[in-house]
């Protein structure tokens, strides 16, 4: 129980850092006129598609690859409108919440009619984009380890490389098995997460509020992990907070490297970025210094996360580049509308709304499952119920996201004279 509850402190450390690195980012693109510029004439083209198609949707223009541009899946108007609604959805939880929102964005897509390798794919490289171009690399150079980076960044390599392979390998075998596996990762993940989470809130409803980010961005507990792995002395050895320390600390390259194959392999299957994990990774593991984990977690992200992207889905025809546009659009609203909106609303209700989000992912791909499984032939399951199990996961997921939306936008729109006192 103490390992499990360790695992979770761990998980939510983690998303509680990538979701910082994601409020940074956004608001660093949204306080550029220029890179605000570009990313709207990259979605212009996806808008007038849309526009286009609404009056015929079997005809998609030679120009642009006609249908066979977006196999696997076929393009629609729908489904571009429902990736502005991810984005934002997912931009809402990331700034209101202070946790990531990324983990509803490949179940989400998938939930749309998007397969799953094109799902990750696409999540790959929305997240690829916005590190391009809303993180300030200057601002944070002087706090990156180049030895810890360089090991690192050769493990994920190595890792985003296997996990690519076993997701294309999976899906030229059967395309259900390749949603299949996707999914169950997804269940496996977000029935952890929601779980603890949905305990975490419900001992705190009686307790003082902790604040909207105090429950998940509190640096995990215990050293005894760091102090074992840096006490063994496998050459070449790596000298990092050297600024902090007397002399530094030192720790074997191995450890670093094997710890980006983990975070390769995580960013490559499920498509949440390489950054998700890199943060509690570097502290809680390695006992390396926010100061300088800071750094070297921006390269990092950029690096797997377009490594990623590019040479394991891209080069196969696995990213939907109109809905990753879509997703950015959506997501840099949502995070700065999330943002202001933790002003005016007390932290343990958006607790509870993370939870419920998280439980909703969850039930979400948990019902997609038997359908999947009777189409392989591993269970027996007649189609009616198969479908109607889908659904009702769809709608689920989808009425508990929409729910929280428009709670938090009501919210903002109501207290705006508040905000702007504040």
């Amino acid at each position: 129980m103490k390992a499990a509850r360790r695992l979770y402190d761990m998980l939510m450390y983690a998303s509680a850092a990538h979701a910082r690195w994601d409020y940074e980012a956004s608001m660093n693109i949204l306080r550029s006129r220029k890179k605000m510029l570009i990313i709207l004439a990259l979605a212009a083209p996806a808008i007038l598609v849309s526009i286009a198609m609404a009056a015929d949707i079997d005809v998609l223009p030679a120009a642009l690859g006609g249908k066979a541009a977006y196999s696997p899946a076929y393009y629609t108007p729908g489904i571009f409108v429902v990736s502005i609604f991810i984005g934002l959805a997912a931009g809402l939880i990331t700034g209101c919440i202070g946790a990531g929102g990324g983990f509803i964005i490949t179940p989400a897509l998938m939930s749309a009619g998007i397969k799953g390798i094109l799902a990750v794919g696409t999540d790959l490289f929305h997240i690829f984009a916005k590190a391009i171009m809303g993180t300030a690399v200057h601002k944070k150079l002087g706090n990156v380890s180049v030895g810890l980076a360089v090991a690192f960044l050769g493990g994920s390599i190595v890792g985003v490389m296997g996990g690519g392979v076993v997701n294309r390998a999976l899906y030229e075998a059967n395309p259900v098995l390749s949603d299949t596996f996707i999914s169950v990762v997804y269940v496996v993940l977000l029935g952890f997460l929601g779980f603890y989470s949905l305990a975490d809130f419900l001992k705190q409803r009686g307790k003082d509020d902790a604040g909207a980010h105090g429950a998940h961005g509190a640096e995990p507990e215990g050293q005894s992990l760091p102090s074992k792995l840096q006490s063994a002395r496998i050459p070449p050895m790596i000298t990092f907070d050297t600024d902090l320390v007397p002399g530094g600390k030192q720790i074997s390259w191995v450890f670093v490297a094997f710890c980006g194959v983990i975070v390769g392999v995580t960013a490559a299957i499920m498509g949440v970025g390489g950054g998700f994990l890199t943060f509690p990774m570097f502290v809680y593991v390695l006992g390396v210094s926010s100061f300088t984990t800071v750094g070297t977690d921006i390269l990092q992200i950029i690096f797997t996360a377009g490594f990623a992207a590019i040479s394991q889905y891209a080069v196969y025809g696995f990213i939907f580049y109109t809905l990753a546009m879509g997703m950015l659009l959506g997501s840099l609203l949502g995070i700065q509308l999330g943002a202001l909106t933790t002003r005016v609303i007390k932290g343990i209700y958006i607790r509870g709304f993370y939870a419920t989000a998280i439980l909703a992912g969850f039930l979400n791909r948990l019902f997609a499952l038997p359908g999947k499984l009777n189409e392989m032939k591993l269970i027996e399951l007649s189609e009616p119920t198969a479908k109607m199990l889908t659904t009702a996961g769809n709608w689920v997921f989808f009425a508990v996201v929409g729910v929280f939306a428009v709670w938090v936008l009501s919210t903002f729109f109501s207290k705006i004279k508040l905000l702007k006192e504040a």
